[in-house]
């Protein structure tokens, strides 16, 4: 009777009658199996920690870790893609995903640029960036590994060595520096769209160093998985072509037992590959041994 009498008052040209008061209150949706905190780091910055985490017993040895940099953009594609694989019978679901974010509301907090960077040395992206603060990375890597990791392993049940980490552009940067410098940190990294034009490509000295390593000793080639992922369209900072060519430069390695593999994801740009790359990364997570 109510879409009657509005398409009635229509026709006649009369005022249609609002309903809005008869809708129920609006209320915050919850993201199920999901829970988050703030915690401040040792260098005194606060990070907003999300979690989303199976509801059944952990398996022996704990649950695989997911954590995920930019918290607050890529944490709500990646928890409910984990809930709902439980109908997917390949276990995907059965990992624990963490994502680092910061407090508010913003999809790309300003504050990511120092978190994910070291000092920058270019002029010209120093005078380009003037108002955004850099140089972080240390701290952030500490905050990372040495007090989330843990705080993370008291709350919950997780595996102590199958633990990942995933990051996008600038965080997909960072990801590539903590495969250089720290193997074995985790067991899988997944760099997705990384800037490797950040500060005249400075990440090359990182992966050369890195490289001169793992030539002489196989170990720091084995510790950690590698899953580069890159979007057909992005051409921003040759983002795509520097991700293949580094690919490349990896693939030799495999002898020395490096397991390392490439996506190209087909028709996406930057800002949409985070959502196409969700399945391929708890694809690898899961990976095991």
């Amino acid at each position: 009777m109510k879409f009657l009498a509005a398409s009635l008052a229509l026709a006649l040209g009369a005022p249609v009658p609002t309903i809005a008061a008869e809708l129920p209150v609006a209320a915050t949706y919850a993201m199920p199996e999901t829970e988050t905190w703030d915690m401040t780091s040792a260098a005194g910055r606060t990070y907003r920690i999300f979690v989303s985490r199976p509801s059944g017993e952990a398996p022996e040895g704990g649950f695989p870790v997911l954590y995920i940099l930019d918290g607050n953009a890529m944490f709500a594609g990646f928890a409910e893609a984990r809930r709902i694989q439980g109908f997917g019978g390949r276990d995907l679901d059965k990992m624990i995903v963490v994502g680092i974010g910061h407090p508010g509301d913003q999809v790309y907090d300003p504050r990511r640029m120092e978190d994910f960077t070291a000092p920058v040395t270019s002029p010209a992206l120093k005078q380009l960036y003037a108002k955004y603060p850099s140089g972080g990375r240390d701290a952030f890597r500490d905050f990372l590994l040495g007090e989330l990791k843990p705080a993370i392993a008291k709350r919950y049940a997780v595996h102590p060595v199958r633990q990942s980490l995933y990051g996008h552009s600038l965080g997909g940067l960072f990801a590539l520096h903590l495969f250089y410098s720290h193997p074995g940190a985790f067991d899988t990294i997944v760099a997705a769209s990384p800037s490797i034009w950040w500060d005249d490509q400075a990440i090359l000295t990182e992966e050369a160093a890195w490289r001169t390593r793992a030539e002489k000793d196989g170990k720091a080639a084995r510790r950690t998985r590698m899953l580069l992922i890159a979007g057909e369209f992005e051409t921003e900072g040759s983002i795509a072509q520097d991700s293949a060519a580094l690919a490349a430069r990896l693939a030799p390695l495999s002898s020395a037992g490096l397991r390392s593999e490439f996506l190209l994801l087909d028709g996406e740009t930057h800002v949409t590959v985070p959502h196409r790359s969700i399945t391929a990364t708890m694809r690898a997570v899961m990976r095991w041994p």
